[in-house]
Formats: structure tokens, C-alpha cells, sequence
């Protein structure tokens, strides 16, 4: 048995760097035809280049996530390059962690509603094929999050929206599933910077993975194939902890 997606078509929010990259990658490798937006461009565009080069269509748009309007406008427009969508990943998150006006802003209006905006535009699309959604979490939306608060509280909404919107969308044949990733590492991301930054945190957290390492970007993307792909045809409404067992210290 295989993880093919030969022939699907893909649409990856925040899939520019990290583990949106990794997921994008994986898809078409799999076979998919894959859209992916970011806001930074430099890194979008290199991402583009390294998932054409797996010979698929590849669509990919400069897109601020927080921008109801615009990511209605990213959703179509990949759809109309793609020639349709069947799989949308919605994986972007502004990363905020301060308790305040602002941090509580931006986790609502990228980490949950670009989620719920981007499903309310793929949803014509994905009721023709009978498609799949996949939220991508955190372990920090299933336990206390001291040091993220609106970060926690947002990622633990995404949850609960998972289960709903699975409920809502089963009879229509689309599938909702989501990742709770833990702390994961790659290069100009959140857990390399805090390494030289903070390496007190780090090394904490560390010390809380027992297989003593933080994870990679390439194990929650092998995971979204899974939950994406046919294999997991009668799987929905399921959040899965991809996290080496940090919650379990």
C-alpha cells in the first residue's frame, strides 16, 4: 500500500518555510498538484521552484493570511490553476505569544479565522470532489500554555472546530482532521532561534522530549499525507499528537 496523491489537488496556506513547506513537498512527491501562499515572497518563490521541479502543477500567490478578502481571492485563484481542489492544509500561523490586544489579535485572525475563511472559500470546490481537510494545530491548544497564551487558547478553537466542522461536512463526503504538532525544529525557525536566543527554554524543552530531540518539519508532513490521502478515508473529526511524547512529560 502506497500514500499517493497522483492527481489530486492541493492547497497549503503558509507554505513557504517549516513544516508548510515540508507538507507541500510531500504532496507532490505523492502525485499532487500543489498551491501554496506565504507573505514573504523570497521564500515563496524559492519553495515554488522546489516543487516544480517533481513536474506537477504548481501555483503560488504572495497572500497576508489576516486579509478575509484576500484569502477568499487566494482560494479561487488557486483553484482556477489547479483545476480544482481536493485537499486543502491550513497550516499558517501569525506565532503570537504576547497576552495582549495584539498578540490576541493576530493568533484570531491568522492561526483560527484565515482556517475558517479559506475552508468557507475551498468548500464549493471541495464538495465536487468529495475532499479532505487538515488544520494544523499545536500541542499547545491540549494543555496549558503559559508562555503563548493566545497562541494556546487559539490552537485549542482549531480543535474544536476540527470536530464541527467534521460533523457538518461528513455528509457531503469532505473529510476535517487535524495536527498537534510539538515542538518543532528548522532552520530560521521558532525553536532554532530560541536555541542561541534562549537556550535555557530550549534545552528545557529538550529535556521534555523523551526521545531527546525536537522534531522535524518532514514528520508532521508524513502524517498530513496520511490524513489527506485514501488511506485515511474513514478517519474525520480526529486531532493526532505528532510530538515524539512531549506531553507526556
Amino acid at each position: 500500500m502506497q500514500l499517493s496523491l497522483q492527481g489530486k489537488n492541493a492547497v497549503v496556506t503558509g507554505g513557504s518555510r517549516g513544516i508548510g513547506r515540508s507538507i507541500a513537498l510531500a504532496f507532490a512527491e505523492a502525485g499532487a498538484n500543489v498551491s501554496i501562499c506565504a507573505r514573504g515572497e523570497a521564500a515563496l518563490r524559492q519553495t515554488e521552484g522546489e516543487l516544480a521541479g517533481f513536474g506537477r502543477k504548481v501555483h503560488a500567490a504572495v497572500c497576508d493570511l489576516a486579509d478575509g478578502p484576500a484569502v477568499a481571492r487566494y482560494v479561487e485563484d488557486a483553484a482556477a490553476a489547479l483545476g480544482g481542489i481536493e485537499i486543502l492544509v491550513n497550516n499558517a500561523s501569525g506565532f503570537a505569544v504576547s497576552d495582549d490586544e495584539a498578540g490576541w489579535a493576530t493568533s484570531i485572525d491568522v492561526d483560527l479565522m484565515a482556517s475558517v475563511r479559506a475552508s468557507r472559500a475551498a468548500l464549493p470546490f471541495l464538495e465536487r470532489a468529495g475532499g479532505a481537510i487538515l488544520h494544523i494545530s499545536s500541542i499547545a491548544g491540549l494543555i496549558p500554555s503559559t508562555r503563548t497564551v493566545p497562541y494556546g487558547a487559539v490552537k485549542a478553537a482549531l480543535i474544536q472546530y476540527t470536530m464541527t466542522q467534521a460533523a457538518a461536512l461528513a455528509r457531503k463526503g469532505i473529510r476535517a482532521n487535524c495536527i498537534a504538532p510539538g515542538s518543532i525544529e528548522f532552520p530560521g525557525g521558532v525553536w532554532e532561534q530560541r536555541k542561541s536566543a534562549d537556550p535555557k527554554l530550549y534545552n528545557a524543552v529538550l529535556g521534555a522530549i523523551p526521545f531527546g530531540r525536537l522534531g522535524k518539519p518532514e514528520e508532521i508532513a508524513a502524517v498530513a499525507l496520511f490524513l489527506a490521502g485514501p488511506m485515511a478515508s474513514w478517519v474525520t473529526g480526529q486531532t493526532l499528537v505528532v510530538d515524539g511524547g512531549q506531553m507526556l512529560s
